[in-house]
């Protein structure tokens, strides 16, 4: 752990507000190096996935030429949402470093409680109901990858 790659995540979190984004910052460092380091830009780019941590798993991805991040770590200015830790896991990011906690962030109005709470919903009491179609045939894809030789597991 290095005090000072969190101490710079919140300096860029600071700065990406005067930026006009989000009060968010991330890096992802490998073996003592910062391999990459983003803002949240969700407003300046139009995108609502465009988080600081998933922004710095994809500019870390591409740096390193894998989906692959483990033995990488990353400090958050704030703790992840359920977004972006879903994609921590997936990235597979041996550690992660925070310094604010979801509920200082919910006091600023970035609350993520709901999505928390939606998880653990039946699909049709949830915000945004979810409906199951043709299960049989969304199945399908599955057979033929469990048969693919040709895949890479991820």
């Amino acid at each position: 752990m290095d005090i000072e790659f969190m101490e710079e995540a919140i300096a860029m979190a600071k700065e990406n507000i005067r930026q006009g984004g989000g009060p968010f910052a991330a890096l992802i460092v490998k073996d003592g190096e910062v391999i990459a380091r983003t803002g949240n830009s969700v407003t300046s780019a139009n995108d609502p996935t465009a988080h600081a941590e998933v922004n710095a798993i994809r500019e870390a991805c591409r740096r390193l030429g894998t989906f692959d991040l483990s033995g990488c770590e990353i400090y958050s200015s704030c703790e992840p949402c359920p977004m972006c830790l879903s994609a921590i896991y997936w990235a597979r990011i041996s550690r992660i470093y925070i310094s604010a906690s979801r509920y200082d962030a919910a006091d600023a109005g970035f609350d993520d409680q709901f999505l928390y709470d939606e998880i653990g919903k039946p699909y049709a009491e949830r915000k945004i109901p979810l409906q199951v179609l043709v299960p049989e045939e969304g199945k399908s894809p599955f057979e033929d990858w469990k048969a693919f030789e040709g895949k890479v597991p991820y």
